[in-house]
């Protein structure tokens, strides 16, 4: 039996030029037997049906589904028809007024839909390494409100010290005056310098602890 080869679809399929499956009911009868000859028969006669239906559905989110989706889903409906020793093939039935042609139909597009259902589309992503050489000349704004909050707190912790300690925390701290220059001028040694840096720093320290503390709570 002479066979030609033609288009139907996404591939080519050899088709027996004496159709042997005229009716559904003994394509369907050769499908579910495994025949070769009946897939190809089904292939021809349904293909183009079944990627019409497809793209029915997908073209109304042609903006995320490519015509790789369009294959998957092919593929999908195929391999359902497969499985479970062909169940699907063998629970359809004639008798209740249904053609096979419409039935098919109704499982590619329903085959599209659960895929698009399962879908999960997000939009596209660069790569983390682009994000990190991003440059902003502005400030960071957590990190200017946690200086404020910080500022803040100091500021009032500062009411409690003396006139002298304040001045001192002052010109070290706020101007970052040099530790001898800040000697000459409070009339104080550079060793009191230092000691009293340390002595206000860890003060400040604490209290911004605590009160920090309090705040995230």
């Amino acid at each position: 039996m002479t066979k030609v080869v033609r288009e139907s679809g996404f591939y080519p399929v050899a088709v027996a030029t004496a159709d042997r499956f005229e009716t559904d009911e003994k394509l369907i009868a050769g499908m579910v037997v495994n025949d070769p000859a009946a897939w190809s028969a089904f292939q021809a006669r349904y293909d183009r049906l079944i990627i019409r239906c497809i793209t029915k559905v997908t073209r109304r989110f042609a903006s995320i589904v490519s015509q790789d989706d369009v294959r998957e889903v092919y593929a999908t409906l195929y391999v359902s028809l497969l499985s479970n020793d062909m169940h699907k093939l063998r629970t359809f039935d004639p008798d209740r007024g249904n053609r096979f042609s419409s039935w098919i139909g109704l499982l590619a597009i329903n085959a599209t839909y659960d895929y698009l259902r399962t879908l999960k589309r997000e939009p596209q992503k660069e790569c983390i390494t682009e994000a990190m050489e991003l440059v902003c000349d502005l400030p960071d704004p957590f990190e200017l409100t946690s200086e404020h909050e910080r500022a803040s707190i100091a500021q009032k912790t500062l009411e409690d010290f003396s006139d002298k300690d304040r001045t001192f925390a002052a010109l070290y701290f706020g101007e970052g005056m040099d530790p001898q220059d800040i000697a000459t001028k409070m009339n104080i040694s550079v060793k009191t310098v230092y000691s009293k840096k340390h002595k206000i720093q860890s003060r400040l320290e604490s209290v911004l602890a605590v009160r920090g503390g309090q705040i995230a709570a």
